[in-house]
């Protein structure tokens, strides 16, 4: 089986015309009475998207049923909210941030939303997944000078490589949400997305990626959080 690497590598691709819809947020200084009232417009805009089919928390990317979730990310980052949502499609991740937007989020959030198709499906840990999962990893990525200018050989070489990255990781328990293609509309070619149940598995990862030299060929940003309930995270 071969993981997803490369730019024309296939790993269970999908052409469903689902969406991510990233969200990095930074959180406003809001009275306690204007803090509620947007809080209150934000979840009901959430039930809303839901029955409009979108998948609110990584758990529902697997096909579990889960309350709308994110990541806190404050502790180790410059943002205090990352996560990511799966829209039916394209229109509808650019309409529901717009719904999001004025019922509430923006008086809560200073935001910076990245949306693009879903390119792979997602993929669980052979060691399974559970209610230990608590941490999320994503990682936004660009492809470098050194990519354009490789050859197919070396390409080529470069995703075998990157492959025994990815199988370590699944082995070791991460469970990876999919992929998703940002370049149409931002800087980021791509977004990954791992589920994990302990932040050490995090580091342990990157060490195995960077022994492979992964990040020779990509500019990435990387964003670690504990998982919360987004009424949580909406509240502070």
């Amino acid at each position: 089986m071969t993981l997803l690497t490369g730019e024309t590598d296939v790993f269970d691709a999908t052409s469903d015309g689902r969406c991510g819809v990233v969200f990095l947020a930074r959180r406003r200084i809001l009275a306690s009475t204007s803090s509620a009232e947007a809080s209150a417009g934000v979840r009901r805009a959430l039930r809303e998207l839901a029955g409009q089919g979108w998948q609110l928390s990584v758990a529902e990317m697997f096909g579990d049923h889960a309350e709308p979730a994110g990541y806190d990310t404050g502790f180790a980052h410059d943002v205090d909210v990352a996560g990511v949502f799966d829209a039916p499609d394209l229109t509808a991740a650019l309409a529901g941030t717009v719904t999001l937007e004025t019922a509430g989020w923006d008086q809560l959030f200073r935001t910076e939303w990245l949306i693009g198709p879903r390119e792979f499906a997602t993929v669980t840990s052979p060691r399974g997944r559970g209610p230990n999962n608590q941490w999320g990893f994503l990682a936004l990525w660009e492809w470098n000078d050194a990519w354009h200018s490789a050859t197919d050989a070396q390409r080529a070489a470069y995703d075998e490589e990157c492959d025994v990255a990815f199988a370590a990781d699944l082995a070791a328990g991460v469970s990876i949400a999919g992929r998703h293609r940002l370049d149409w509309a931002s800087r980021w070619h791509h977004l990954g997305v791992w589920e994990v149940p302990d932040i050490e598995l995090v580091t342990a990862a990157m060490r195995e990626h960077e022994h492979v030299a992964d990040f020779k060929f990509t500019t990435s940003r990387h964003y670690v959080g504990r998982l919360r309930a987004l009424t949580d995270l909406l509240e502070g």
